[in-house]
C-alpha cells in the first residue's frame, strides 16, 4: 500500500493554516466535480474528486491531522506503507440507522482505513451533526480603496461581497443520501453575494484591517453571522505619491525664489500649511514638513516637498535686462579672477 500525501493532493504545505486548507478543498472539489465531466474524463475526475474529499477529511480535523502529521515524519508520497489486515478492506462511507447516504457512496483508501480505523464513519456522522446543527457563519476578507481624503475624514461606502453560506441541502456536512452533496459540490457550502452598507471611521491608516461584526458569511441554525474583515488601501493622488504613511509632491520655485528665500502656501493632507523656503535653495532638494502625511499605527507620517525650478517661457525686456547685469556681473568676476592669477 502506498503512502498517500494528503498535502500535495490540495496543493497546499504543510504549515497551510485551516483556511488556506478549505480554500484549496473548495477549489479543487468544484474543478474535479464529476458532474462537470464526460466519458474517461468523468471517471478520471470521479477517482480525484474521492481523494479530494479523504485529503479534507484529514487536514480539515485537527486532530486526524495531526495523528497524520506524525506519521508523516517517516513517510513520503509513493513510498510503501504497512497495512493493517485487521482493518479489513476500503470503508464505505455508510451508517447505521437513519443512514444519509448511498452504502454504495464514498468510499476512502486502504491507507486511510489504516490509519483512522472502522469505526470512523459512525463517529464523524455524530460530530457532523451536532457541529453542524449552530454553525457561526464564515469570515469575509475584502480588500476596500480610499481616497486620502476619506481616510482622514471618515466615509460611507456600499460593498458588494461574495459571502457563503452552509448548504441546507446537506446541512454542511458535504454528503447526502445519495452520497457527495450534489447542490454544494461537496463542499459543504453554497456561494452567493450581498450588498452592505459601511461607516469606514477616521484616521485610519494604510494596511489597516477592519473588522465589522456580523457582516460576514450567514450562520446556520441559532449561530451568528460571521464577520467582515477590510483590507485598508489608499487610491492613487493626482497631486499626492503616497509611501506607506507618508506622502511626497512637487514644489515649482521661480528662480527669485529659490535664490532669495521666499515664504510659500503649501496643500497637505489636512490643510494649507506656509512653508519657508531657505535662500539658495536646489532643484531636486527635500524639504521634510512633520505630522503633515497620512495616519499610521502610531502617530501620523511626514510630507515631503520636492523642489524643481522653473524658467519662465516668457520674460518681458526688463526681466531679460536684469539676467543680462547678472551674467555680466559674473563674467567680470570671472575675468577679474584669471587676471589676478595671471599676474
Amino acid at each position: 500500500m502506498k503512502y498517500i500525501d494528503y498535502y500535495e493532493t490540495l496543493g497546499v504545505a504543510k504549515t497551510a493554516s485551516e483556511k488556506e486548507i478549505k480554500q484549496a478543498y473548495r477549489k479543487l472539489a468544484r474543478q474535479h466535480h464529476p458532474d462537470l465531466h464526460q466519458g474517461d474524463a468523468k471517471a478520471a475526475a470521479e477517482e480525484q474528486f474521492k481523494l479530494i474529499n479523504e485529503a479534507y477529511e484529514v487536514l480539515g480535523d485537527p486532530d486526524k491531522r495531526a495523528k497524520y502529521d506524525q506519521l508523516g515524519m517517516n513517510w513520503r508520497s509513493g513510498d510503501e506503507f504497512p497495512f493493517d489486515p485487521a482493518q479489513g478492506s476500503a470503508r464505505t462511507y455508510t451508517y447505521q440507522g437513519n443512514a444519509d447516504f448511498d452504502p454504495n457512496g464514498f468510499e476512502f483508501s486502504h491507507f486511510f482505513s489504516s490509519l483512522f480505523g472502522q469505526d470512523f464513519a459512525a463517529k464523524q456522522h455524530y460530530e457532523s451533526r451536532t457541529r453542524q446543527r449552530n454553525s457561526k457563519g464564515e469570515d469575509v476578507q475584502a480588500e476596500i480603496s480610499l481616497a486620502i481624503e476619506e481616510l482622514l475624514r471618515g466615509a460611507e461606502k456600499e460593498l458588494h461581497l461574495a459571502t457563503s453560506t452552509v448548504c441546507t441541502a446537506c446541512e454542511g456536512r458535504r454528503f447526502s443520501q445519495r452520497g457527495l452533496c450534489q447542490a454544494c459540490g461537496g463542499t459543504g457550502a453554497m456561494a452567493g453575494s450581498k450588498t452592505v452598507k459601511v461607516k469606514i471611521p477616521a484616521g485610519l491608516y494604510p494596511g489597516a484591517s477592519l473588522r465589522l461584526k456580523g457582516l460576514g458569511g450567514q450562520g446556520y441554525g441559532a449561530a451568528p453571522a460571521g464577520d467582515l474583515y477590510l483590507q485598508i488601501q489608499v487610491a492613487p493622488h493626482p497631486v499626492w505619491q503616497i509611501q506607506g504613511s507618508d506622502v511626497e509632491t512637487d514644489l515649482t520655485l521661480q528662480p527669485e525664489q529659490a535664490v532669495l528665500g521666499d515664504t510659500i502656501n503649501v496643500p497637505t493632507p489636512h490643510g494649507s500649511v506656509q512653508l519657508k523656503v531657505q535662500p539658495g535653495t536646489h532643484t531636486g532638494q527635500r524639504l521634510r514638513v512633520k505630522n503633515k502625511g497620512l495616519p499610521k499605527k502610531q502617530g501620523v507620517g511626514d510630507l515631503y516637498i520636492k523642489i524643481r525650478i522653473d524658467i519662465p517661457r516668457e520674460l518681458s525686456e526688463a526681466e531679460k535686462a536684469l539676467y543680462r547685469k547678472i551674467r555680466e556681473t559674473k563674467t567680470a568676476g570671472t575675468d577679474t579672477e584669471q587676471t589676478e592669477l595671471a599676474s
